[in-house]
């Protein structure tokens, strides 16, 4: 009889995922008799016990379901950072979800269930796990774009739902031509084929080129990627501000996670995709800062500057799979932190889920000088501006495509960094201009729970621009992220 082998199911790499799980089964379970704000506090709790489990896996190498989920530091660096923006989320949500009419257990536990599929994103060691995350992460985003009831959710959930669908479509059409032309599933297996192209049949070839852009395309509703970007200014300005931060940090770099799995590891040595990919860096770096000037509306400013963020981010994965991840690891994390500062400012200031028109921030030095100073710290760092973090992020993205031979996407980049500072120091400057007109009216003022998050992200993109090794030297390991398809 042929001998049974035990599955190999080993629980401490599974250990990050469950902890979040468990936060968004207590939502689910005990929001008939706890309240929003107690289970709130919870799922804080197991985020950070989440955190501090990652902390324990690193070095260890470990993996589970014989490679399907990976535990390497380039996953344990990139799980941290969906952490950071999911405490971000969750702190801004104690003080913002009454008023965004949100303030339901559900909505803690979508936010954890999505945060469930991130971290499988970014634990992944094949495409079928990426897959499940992807769809877990991507089904309660839809849910928690429309949760608010209003017409203009609604209308957002609808746009995210379906162009969301067509991208997961295209995606698994892109999984299964990969399959096709490797016969395999897994990373590491996969990169073993493709980095030897001479044993494929040019049929295979082909295959392997058209499941690459396919896969491209995917991720490229997920990341707001130009042309797949037509929802995000319509779902990010449209939906609860709280979930604005959530939707525009932790999930993008969910999205980003999983590219850099699969383009940056699995995929590295395939023909075709990287090509198309500088075009279409090209095309969000144009479009995204382009249309951001044009804004009146502060929120909708913020909407384009991410996708505007997403070229940047995306001229990480031109680069070589060790410097290219390196500055991915850092630019995310900044941008992290810099976008969940600023929309802190805008969730605990804003009359309505509109957000609020350019002309009214001005004087707002005069009325809340804190979120002022902050939120011109962030708009400062959003820019490129030293000595803030952002800097020393778009240097990195910069050079990682420079020195992989895209010279002038990286010249393109830098000039349309100058429309850049056109609409990020604008409402700046407004800001600290004095304001002649009757007394505006503000949601509230500062509150303890928002006044961190705020605190936290200025804090840290100051640190990380004046001393950028703290987090750099972390990310800049070349091991990382060579041995990121387990090569």
């Amino acid at each position: 009889m042929p001998q049974l082998v035990p599955p190999d199911v080993a629980f401490l790499p599974l250990l990050p995922i469950l902890l979040v799980l468990a936060g968004a089964l207590i939502s689910t379970l005990l929001g008939f008799w706890v309240g929003r704000r107690t289970l709130t506090m919870i799922n804080i709790v197991t985020v950070i016990l989440s955190g501090a489990s990652m902390m324990s896996l690193w070095n260890g190498g470990l993996t589970s379901f014989a490679g399907s989920l990976q535990a390497d530091n380039a996953a344990i660096l990139l799980g941290l950072i969906v952490l950071v923006g999911t405490l971000m989320s969750l702190l801004v949500s104690l003080d913002t979800a009454w008023r965004e009419r949100v303030s339901f257990p559900e909505f803690d536990a979508m936010m954890m269930y999505a945060v469930t599929g991130c971290l499988l994103i970014v634990f992944s060691g094949d495409l079928i796990v990426m897959l499940i995350g992807l769809e877990i992460m991507s089904l309660a985003g839809y849910v928690l774009a429309t949760f608010q009831g209003s017409r203009r959710a609604e209308e957002s959930g609808l746009k995210y739902f379906l162009l969301g669908a067509v991208g997961s479509a295209i995606l698994i059409y892109g999984i299964a031509f990969v399959y096709g032309a490797t016969g395999t599933l897994n990373y590491a297996a996969i990169a073993a084929k493709v980095g030897s192209v001479s044993n494929l049949t040019p049929e295979n070839v082909g295959i392997l080129v058209g499941g690459s852009l396919l896969l491209l395309a995917g991720f490229g509703f997920k990341i707001a990627l130009v042309p797949f970007h037509q929802w995000t200014p319509d779902v990010y300005s449209g939906a609860p501000t709280t979930t604005f931060l959530f939707l525009s940090t932790v999930v993008k770099v969910a999205a980003f996670a999983g590219m850099m799995r699969v383009f940056g590891g699995a995929l590295t040595d395939a023909p075709g995709w990287s090509s198309v990919l500088q075009i279409l860096t090209a095309a969000t770096l144009i479009i995204g800062n382009t249309a951001a000037l044009f804004q009146t509306n502060f929120k909708r400013m913020l909407a384009y500057s991410a996708v505007a963020h997403t070229g940047f981010l995306a001229m990480c994965l031109l680069g070589t799979p060790e410097l290219g991840g390196a500055a991915l690891g850092y630019y995310l994390l900044v941008y992290t932190l810099m976008t969940g500062a600023a929309l802190a400012v805008v969730a605990a200031l804003q009359r309505t889920e509109a957000g609020f028109e350019m002309g009214d921030m001005r004087g707002l030095y005069y009325r809340h000088p804190g979120y002022a100073v902050a939120l011109s710290v962030c708009l400062a760092s959003l820019a490129g501006l030293p000595p803030f973090a952002g800097f020393f992020g778009k240097y990195l993205a910069f050079q990682a495509a420079f020195q992989n031979g895209y010279v002038w996407i990286s010249v393109l980049a830098a000039v349309t960094s100058v429309a850049a500072l056109v609409y990020y120091l604008r409402p700046a400057m407004l800001m600290f201009m004095p304001d002649r007109t009757p007394a505006r009216e503000y949601a509230h003022g500062q509150r303890f729970p928002t006044t961190f998050t705020v605190g936290l992200g200025v804090a840290s993109i100051t640190v990380l621009g004046i001393l950028p090794n703290v987090w750099y030297s972390w990310v800049a390991n070349p091991a990382i992220w060579s041995f990121l398809a387990g090569r």
